[in-house]
């Protein structure tokens, strides 16, 4: 470790407060790598390691890190202007990108409100469609359904939606009541069945408890296809289409968090479209700009944006917004990311593909494997000590983030959600690449997982 190095980790330690992150072990123990560059899907530590970014920095740099293409966007447009509001004026960006937005979008969302997290895109949803079922003529539609092991981020409002119990439990005094619909989590069931013979009984809960109180909700928030946060858990075909057809016949709102599935992550632009979905309310963040800079969209109809519309003294007015609301720096890097997806979206196939190849070749017949979950490029590890009957290690053995710390060592970034190892690399990591991500993880887990058996 250089010198500047040990400066940099003795400020952290002093100052900086991680995101999700135990900061008794972090200042004590934790070997802190200080990121200074990065070039396509690698970064390089303030020593000169470079390591390969197999989560694409929490699953937002889709093109990857220093992209040319990018990089011009920002720096035109900030020879233009940085920052301007978008409350009382316009900006060229924001306008370019909601048209290109509701243009690419599943059909019929067609109006673009801005903001600058995923957390906030949730946040703005959840208020549009109170507002919205307020201003229809049905005060009485006041409450929200989600699905266990759900998470739309950290505001209180998103937090009230979420349902994984170690990061939202300790927060119930604060937030509102929601009704739960059961994740449709294969290989842990909540309703005690077996995938293939269930019938999706899954769905038929959730269509339940969505009748039993329609009469109370405003509108079902689901993340499309996969639950991130709760270890990439992949619904079944057909799980999202009956959903949105329960909430067509109950009158509530189908809001979509595509926050972590959107641009490309399952393999199409958007996770909706594979099962021919239109949400009411489509949330956008992570991808939307590349990663490069905080941007988020909510998306909505025209039928939910013309319950807003009336005259001043009506008070039908969003009463919402950020100061950094369509910031043009953040729109003209999202504009020059649709240029790169358009291109890269025809070359998904091939890359899923030779990563579910990869993980069937080496990692998935490793003894502590329970299961390998993916959709698109987006994979989750199981980890288990007994594979067979499904039996968890003990939390404290902190198995997952063992093996990103010996992934690490061998210079590859990935992320643990509990012991469920997470992948997710860039839309166009090479070949070669995610050879390399793949074996390396498969050696990690195989050195920290033996020898720890029942």
């Amino acid at each position: 470790m250089t010198e500047r190095t040990r400066q940099l980790v003795a400020l952290d330690r002093q100052h900086v407060w991680h995101p999700f992150t135990q900061m008794q072990g972090w200042i004590e123990d934790e070997q802190v790598v200080v990121v200074e560059k990065g070039r396509g899907c690698w970064l390089t530590d303030t020593d000169g390691k470079r390591y390969l970014d197999g989560v694409s920095s929490l699953w937002c740099n889709v093109h990857g890190h220093h992209v040319e293409h990018i990089d011009q966007a920002v720096r035109e447009q900030l020879d233009r202007i940085a920052h301007t509001t978008l409350l009382g004026l316009a900006s060229p960006p924001s306008i370019e990108l909601a048209a290109r937005l509701a243009k690419l979008a599943p059909p019929g969302l067609t109006r673009v409100f801005y903001s600058d997290s995923g957390a906030t895109a949730v946040e703005a949803a959840i208020k549009i469609a109170f507002q919205y079922q307020a201003q229809r003529g049905a005060p009485g539609r006041t409450r929200f359904a989600a699905m266990g092991q759900a998470y739309h981020g950290d505001t209180v409002g998103s937090v009230s939606l979420g349902g994984i119990e170690v990061m939202h439990g300790l927060f119930d005094p604060l937030r509102f009541d929601t009704v739960r619909i059961p994740a449709p989590h294969c290989y842990r069931c909540p309703l005690g069945l077996d995938r293939g013979s269930c019938g999706m009984a899954c769905a038929d809960e959730a269509e339940r408890i969505l009748t039993e109180h329609a009469a109370s909700l405003a509108a079902l928030v689901v993340e499309p296809l996969v639950q991130g946060a709760a270890g990439i858990i992949v619904h079944p075909p057909g799980f999202l289409a009956r959903l949105r057809a329960a909430c067509d016949a109950l009158g509530l709102l189908l809001i979509a968090d595509e926050v972590a599935v959107g641009f490309g992550r399952t393999g199409t632009l958007f996770a909706c479209s594979q099962e021919y979905v239109v949400p009411d309310l489509l949330c956008l963040a992570k991808g939307l700009s590349g990663g490069y800079l905080p941007l988020a969209a909510t998306l909505a109809t025209e039928e939910v944006f013309s319950a807003f519309l009336g005259p001043h003294d009506a008070h039908r007015t969003f009463f919402h917004g950020h100061t950094y609301t369509g910031n043009p720096l953040g729109c003209a890097a999202a504009l020059a990311s649709l240029d790169l997806l358009e291109r890269e979206l025809p070359r998904l196939p091939g890359r899923i593909q030779l990563l579910t190849t990869l993980l069937d070749e080496r990692v998935r017949s490793l003894c502590h494997v329970g299961e390998i979950r993916q959709r698109g490029l987006m994979v989750g590890i199981e980890l288990a000590q007994q594979a067979e009957h499904r039996q968890d290690y003990p939390p404290t053995w902190r198995m997952g983030h063992r093996v990103t710390l010996q992934a690490r060592e061998a210079g590859v970034i990935v992320r643990p959600l509990g012991d469920v190892v997470v992948l997710m690399p860039a839309l166009g990591m090479a070949e070669e690449e995610l050879d390399l991500l793949v074996h390396v993880t498969a050696r990690a887990i195989a050195a920290v997982t033996e020898g720890h058996t029942a």
